[in-house]
């Protein structure tokens, strides 16, 4: 099987029988789907379910994450022909990978996106199944975190952002995408001395008794030392690590509502991603790819390699793999 297959692949979101294995289908044509993998609501089988969250109404600047699925799909179609690069195993063909498609909501009624998120995120994770979140706005962690809670207990938070979102916000009705880790600490379904936060390089003089390493220690002491602290902050209890599409500098992801200088390179972010192998993580998501402002597509293109990288985390945690 190569590239020259694709003249007989088309359509793989949904003419592929089986949810392993590669795809050559050509990158410029067909349905898009994540990484070329079947579009099915049975999760008979699947060992990892991609799903997306269209959901933008939480944002303090720039809108457009509502279409952050949609791109973050088209961009990953660059890579499903061959295994996540540095690997020592190939996640695309040892576990059966669906795209769940996206949750249904009434964006009409932005209170109850909360519970269609929760609710939705719930019913994979009661068929067994870990799931990869294509966000959205960062909001949309929340509920999922609440899903997950309810299956696997407090959980740790391995946060990849420029900012902390844990700025105070008692009103839990409220829904606001710079507040979720004030909420989530605050309702008890993250465990704040046993969580992380990378990149960060916007002031909060409260950080909740959550670990952060700023962008600049990360720029001084390398990407390294930051797997190995992190590492020795989570130790071996069920992770959920978010990943904010503005922990990378403007530079390398334009693409996004709040874009702060002096973060974090996309060679980096690959080392530290590559490395946290090992860690006990139950889900993840990639959040805040905003299509409107990323005009040449890299936004986009790095939130599809983070959502790969999760997905050979998961695999490799599956798998009973360690660092």
């Amino acid at each position: 099987m190569g590239l020259e297959d694709a003249k007989n692949e088309v359509d793989h979101a949904f003419t592929r029988e089986d949810m392993k294995g590669h795809s050559f289908e050509n990158v410029f044509g067909g349905a898009p789907s994540f990484l070329r993998r079947k579009y099915t609501k049975d999760l008979t089988g699947v060992d990892i379910a991609v799903t997306g969250m269209p959901f933008d109404q939480a944002v303090t600047n720039r809108p457009g994450t509502r279409l952050g699925p949609r791109a973050i799909r088209e961009a990953s179609a660059l890579q499903p022909c061959d295994p996540p690069y540095g690997w020592p195993f190939d996640v695309l063909s040892e576990f059966a990978i669906a795209d769940y498609g996206d949750v249904a909501f009434d964006y009409g009624n932005t209170a109850s996106f909360p519970e269609a998120a929760r609710a939705h995120i719930g019913g994979i994770l009661a068929a067994g199944v870990p799931t990869v979140v294509l966000g959205g706005d960062h909001y949309v962690t929340f509920p999922v975190l609440q899903a997950y809670a309810e299956t696997h207990g407090p959980l740790s938070l391995l946060q990849f952002d420029a900012h902390s979102d844990s700025w105070p916000d008692d009103d839990f009705d409220r829904i606001d995408h710079g507040t979720f880790v004030y909420k989530a600490i605050k309702s008890g379904i993250v465990d704040a001395a046993h969580s992380v936060q990378v990149g960060i390089r916007t002031t909060n003089t409260d950080p909740m008794g959550v670990t952060t390493i700023d962008a600049r220690e990360v720029h001084t002491k390398g990407p390294e030392a930051a797997v190995a602290k992190i590492k020795s902050v989570l130790g071996d209890r069920p992770v959920y690590l978010t990943f904010d599409i503005d922990a990378l500098d403007p530079a390398y992801a334009p693409g996004t509502g709040t874009p702060v200088w002096g973060g974090l390179t996309s060679a980096q972010v690959a080392i530290m991603l590559r490395d946290l192998a090992g860690i006990n993580i139950v889900g993840g998501d990639i959040v805040e790819v905003s299509p409107p402002f990323d005009t040449t597509g890299a936004t986009a293109i790095a939130g599809a390699h983070v959502a790969t990288e999760l997905l050979s985390l998961i695999g490799w945690r599956l798998r009973g793999g360690s660092a």
